[in-house]
């Protein structure tokens, strides 16, 4: 489905493709309210959001979050000065300025992660959580964000692991064709990828980063079990097994912090904004939004939110 038509009816995604890999669309979709406010999503979000005690750095200076969606998360970031919220999407972008408004604290960015639009170095740390499972080139993506990272910065990631106990079970009694222990991704709806705690972690080494700590996250993440117990006892015992994800990983979702170990090959005090397109950092800025002074693209600023998703002008 290319960019332009109307949403799935199912409020879904849709693929947007070009030259650079094809990405997720959520534009126009009710995902937020569809999966998280009415979906009884109460364990999900809690057990993410002890994760992320666990992981996130006490204070920074700038916070990107790739993926912000409709900020769900953004406001847990509060040891963070200020924060870049980057999705593909203006209408996610638009519930997050509802949730948390046009502050000078947040910055509302529409862009593509493959291209993103900041000079290297730009941030102290970084999150992507419910994104890398869109990404049809995981390793690009990866790639990406260490690039506008600083020195010893700290990354935290989610990622769906194919080698889930679920998965691994249905294999053994062969009510599933794929193999979980496999290190290939597994596309189990277009652009909805699991992938191999190993080939993750081989993934943010070519990209520069150190895997510092892995957290087993949504242990209890089935339909049954919220039925029988309370979500409070769901989720007191998955933040209490969390740190088992140092030595089996067998939860669906995956929470790991990764420190830069390489640093930014940018030597420019004072700039920003780069060209998602030609690349170039010499970008002008008015009330109007961005102009590339290089091969004189204009990137839009309507209502407080950025709008850099070059495929938009291909």
């Amino acid at each position: 489905m290319s960019l332009g038509l109307n949403p799935k009816p199912s409020g879904g995604p849709n693929p947007v493709s070009d030259s650079s890999p094809p990405i997720c669309d959520y534009e126009g979709s009710d995902y937020q309210d569809r999966f998280w406010t009415s979906g009884d999503r109460r364990y999900e979000d809690a057990v993410e959001a002890g994760a992320l005690r666990r992981l996130l750095p006490r204070a920074g200076r700038f916070m990107l979050e790739i993926g912000a969606g409709a900020g769900r998360h953004t406001a847990r970031y509060r040891g963070f000065e200020r924060i870049a919220l980057v999705d593909y999407s203006r209408s996610q972008l638009e519930q997050a300025q509802d949730r948390l408004g046009k502050d000078d604290r947040y910055l509302y960015v529409a862009a593509d992660v493959y291209r993103l639009p900041f000079v290297p170095g730009l941030f102290d740390g970084a999150t992507m959580i419910r994104t890398l499972h869109h990404m049809a080139d995981p390793a690009a993506a990866l790639a990406s964000v260490a690039e506008v990272l600083e020195q010893n910065s700290s990354f935290v990631l989610e990622y769906a692991n194919k080698r889930n106990l679920k998965a691994v079970l249905r294999w053994v009694v062969r009510a599933q064709a794929w193999n979980p222990f496999d290190r290939a991704p597994v596309e189990f709806v277009k652009l909805n990828f699991n992938f191999h705690p190993q080939s993750v972690r081989a993934w943010l080494a070519e990209a520069g980063f150190v895997v510092e700590r892995e957290l087993a996250v949504s242990t209890f993440r089935q339909v049954l079990l919220k039925r029988i117990f309370p979500a409070r006892t769901l989720i007191a015992l998955d933040v209490a097994l969390q740190p088992s994800g140092k030595w089996i990983l067998l939860s669906p979702s995956v929470f790991l912090r990764a420190r830069v170990s390489l640093a930014p090959n940018f030597h420019k005090e004072g700039a920003f904004w780069r060209c998602p397109v030609c690349r170039s950092h010499r970008i002008g800025q008015n009330q109007d939004g961005l102009h590339c002074r290089n091969c004189g693209r204009h990137w839009p600023l309507r209502d407080g939110i950025y709008d850099l998703r070059s495929r938009l002008e291909e």
